[in-house]
């Protein structure tokens, strides 16, 4: 494949994509089998958005470390978030993933919890900067949010900021999961006040690479400029839904080497 490719073609054979790695079976290896296995909201929410925050390094280890916090949260993560005790927030002190560690942890447990009693949830906290065709301003005042508290200087780092030239990999593929509306059951969609044009492709080493040879992204970094540029590509191949695409080129990337 190369940047010769027609549009027609190339939406032909990303569809094509689409297919084979938006799948069930996907789920097996990803991180998003984590919140996969809570029923409740919330739970998904919070087991989502933890999981997500530590998706960088070797997707095994990330797998190992998220069930290692649900454990820490004794498999219930809004319960724990609402009604935890300060002296249980101790236990957590002893977890580590590369540069995420238990004071990070610990303060995210205390933050989530300011957000589900002052500020209706994490749904609500994304939804209410909105706009018709972005979250990055969303992803930006949530994190003004999240901090609003006091908090562990060192903690500011796990959160990034489009408005600040991140392309905010991590949580661009929290809200892929939560929104997007996927018949495939991969993706939650349990979040009904966006929806799936709104949403930006989780920009990583291996879509940028993928998208490059397709010629979908011409800038060399990974960051808030890069996604831009893709995101406007991908709108036009599918304006209802360009994240999906965020499987085709992460399965070229990962699964098929590109």
């Amino acid at each position: 494949m190369n940047k010769k490719l027609s549009k027609n073609a190339l939406k032909e054979f990303l569809d094509e994509k689409v297919v084979t790695y938006n799948h069930p079976r996907f789920i097996e290896s990803d991180p998003i089998q984590i919140p996969h296995r809570f029923s409740l909201k919330e739970d998904i929410e919070i087991a989502g958005f933890l999981t997500a925050t530590i998706a960088w390094g070797n997707r095994k280890s990330i797998i190992n470390n998220a069930e290692r916090m649900m454990l820490l949260l004794g498999d219930s993560p809004f319960d724990f978030v609402m009604n935890h005790e300060e002296h249980q927030l101790e236990k957590l002190q002893d977890f580590v993933h590369r540069t995420f560690n238990g004071v990070d942890f610990s303060f995210f447990i205390t933050s989530l919890r300011n957000i589900y009693k002052n500020h209706g949830g994490l749904e609500s906290l994304f939804t209410i900067n909105a706009t018709s065709d972005s979250l990055q301003l969303s992803i930006s005042k949530f994190k003004e949010v999240f901090f609003e508290i006091e908090h562990p200087l060192r903690t500011k780092k796990h959160i990034s900021d489009p408005l600040k030239g991140s392309s905010a990999k991590r949580i661009n593929m929290f809200l892929r999961w939560m929104v997007r509306q996927d018949k495939a059951g991969v993706d939650f969609g349990i979040w009904k006040e966006l929806s799936s044009g709104q949403l930006s492709c989780p920009l990583d080493v291996h879509s940028g690479n993928v998208a490059r040879k397709l010629g979908l992204l011409e800038r060399n970094q990974n960051d808030a400029k890069a996604l831009q540029e893709l995101d406007q590509n991908l709108r036009q191949l599918d304006p209802l839904d360009p994240v999906k695409y965020d499987y085709a080129l992460f399965g070229l990337g990962v699964f098929e080497k590109w």
